[in-house]
């Protein structure tokens, strides 16, 4: 990956509307090159996919609650079991695998307080094996990105 390939990185992060022929004005290739280097990049799986970031609040989902879990085994199955199942719900918005004194760390998205504790209360407390789960509120979002710091040298 060289310099032309990460300007478009970062290009694409910024905003992924942008067409090949403003990105190659951008990172002053012709259009040509730059669409080749950007199905390039997809081919490679650099770019998974490109998606529009909604703004939660208007759509009237006004909780975000990271919820850490702990499960009452550790088995490669019990593991699978509890991911594939937590996964179906599209109120987690990430699952994340931890070490340390939780097995998980679930973001999820409710539209209000009492929204969240009924998903607590008949999903996460109800999915075999938990042992414990944790509910953290976030309060206010400081800093929200979804872009990755890419070195232009």
């Amino acid at each position: 990956m060289d310099l032309k390939d990460k300007m478009i990185l970062s290009i694409i992060q910024e905003d992924s509307t942008l067409s090949v022929k403003e990105i190659s004005e951008k990172i002053g290739l012709t259009f040509t090159p730059t669409y080749e280097r950007i199905k390039q990049l997809e081919k490679q799986g650099i770019i998974q996919k490109y998606v529009g970031l909604l703004n939660r609040e208007k759509l009237g989902l006004n909780i975000v609650v990271y919820c850490n879990v702990r499960l009452k085994e550790q088995s490669k199955k019990v593991l699978e079991t509890f991911e594939k199942h937590i996964g179906k719900y599209d109120e987690v918005q990430e699952i994340t695998s931890l070490s340390g004194e939780y097995d998980y760390m679930l973001k999820i998205i409710a539209k209000d307080i009492n929204s969240y504790n009924e998903f607590a209360v008949s999903v996460i407390s109800n999915i075999p094996n938990i042992g414990q789960y944790h509910s953290s509120i976030v309060l206010h979002e400081v800093k929200k990105s979804t872009k990755f710091k890419i070195d232009l040298e």
